[in-house]
């Protein structure tokens, strides 16, 4: 596995070519979201601006045919179940982006005239609604679209915060319950304590299922809301083709993904590993780096990176499973054998893997491992 993980990944550095001083003097990834000040939370997307498309050149990252291949989905497009996206601030192009999005890879139309998108403000009015911003606005892009390549039958609600304070993202996520949302995603995190855990009750609902990014900070501290135990916690991997293989793909830990051992959270029954006292996270992990977007406002079609990818990723196939509401982080333990486990990779990337002393905190291997889980998906079963 790691002499065709080692081949894997040469391969792709060769397709890139050799890097000329001017490539190298390109500006890189940048965070979306700058860090956030006390009481706010952070958008977990990173994008590289210069590698910006227009519209006639067409997509660059992994697509939504590309995510229905490595993780086995169905031909059938599933149930219509709602998924609420919980965000802060509003993205006035988003049903424009999602459609060019759904347009490009084959998928149905979905809009306010066909009753398949809706978008409201925190109180759940679709007027007035908050101040725009760059950063969330392409957060809520990605969001929107990984749902869509999950579940293209789903209907999505977002509902948008007048900031990414604690207070007013907890609204956002009660208002999608109480419009229906089955499944509700949050792509955003900050650092687990006293403050943001006081809102805790919020992402917790009888019915529904919660589902929250790991972070994008590697191994470190917990990631709040991922790390309550009513929150499904996705972690992030990096994907490759690979033709020799059985599945077609390779898949090892994304070295930035969010992995951290709670100092609050009391360690869930139903999570038996042992070096971590409390609540591990993640439970659960897909792709989150280079994945197509498309985004007006950033010049068109380009690469983002973030588990703020893969948890509204997993956060569609729940719906696409038709079990939305009724699963919860317990149920992925129990079906562990059911996804794909990532046995290679860490999400130490000044140390590789020294931070957690070679560890399963940060250091993918057979079985549960915090950075990815239980695994990835394999088909909806697990689900």
């Amino acid at each position: 596995m790691y002499r065709r993980l080692i081949g894997v990944l040469a391969a792709v550095v060769a397709a890139a070519g050799t890097l000329t001083p001017a490539a190298t003097a390109a500006p890189g990834p940048r965070a979306a979201c700058p860090e956030p000040g006390p009481g706010l939370l952070r958008c977990l997307t990173t994008y590289t601006p210069h590698a910006a498309r227009s519209l006639a050149d067409g997509p660059v990252g992994w697509g939504a045919g590309d995510l229905a291949s490595a993780y086995r989905l169905p031909d059938q497009p599933g149930p219509d179940t709602v998924v609420g996206i919980s965000i802060a601030y509003d993205a006035p192009n988003l049903e424009a982006d999602l459609a060019t999005y759904r347009a490009q890879f084959g998928l149905p139309p979905c809009t306010t005239a066909n009753g398949c998108f809706r978008k409201v403000n925190q109180q759940g009015a679709a007027a007035p609604l908050p101040p725009s911003n760059f950063g969330w606005a392409l957060e809520s892009t990605l969001d929107v679209s990984m749902v869509s390549a999950a579940c293209p039958s789903c209907r999505i609600l977002v509902v948008e915060g007048n900031t990414p304070g604690f207070a007013d993202l907890a609204e956002t996520e009660d208002t999608a319950v109480r419009l229906g949302a089955k499944v509700v995603s949050n792509s955003y995190g900050a650092r687990e304590g006293g403050a943001p855990l006081a809102y805790a009750s919020h992402y917790q609902h009888p019915g529904v299922t919660v589902v929250a990014s790991s972070g994008d900070s590697g191994f470190t501290a917990a990631s709040y809301p991922a790390v309550l135990a009513s929150t499904v916690a996705v972690g992030g991997t990096s994907l490759a083709r690979d033709p020799d293989s059985p599945r077609g793909w390779a898949e090892w830990a994304w070295q930035y993904g969010g992995s951290g051992c709670s100092a609050y959270i009391a360690k869930p029954k139903w999570q038996k590993d042992t070096h971590c006292g409390k609540r591990t996270v993640a439970d659960v992990a897909a792709v989150a780096e280079s994945l197509a977007v498309y985004h007006a406002d950033a010049g068109g079609w380009l690469p983002v990176d973030g588990t703020s990818a893969s948890a509204p990723f997993v956060a569609g196939l729940y719906g696409r499973s038709g079990r939305a509401g009724t699963a919860q982080p317990a149920d992925l333990y129990a079906h562990a054998a059911e996804f794909t486990d990532i046995t290679a990779g860490n999400n130490d990337p000044a140390g590789a893997g020294k931070k957690c002393g070679g560890d399963y905190l940060c250091v993918a291997g057979p079985g549960y491992d915090a950075p990815t889980g239980v695994g990835v998906p394999n088909t909806l079963s697990g689900f």
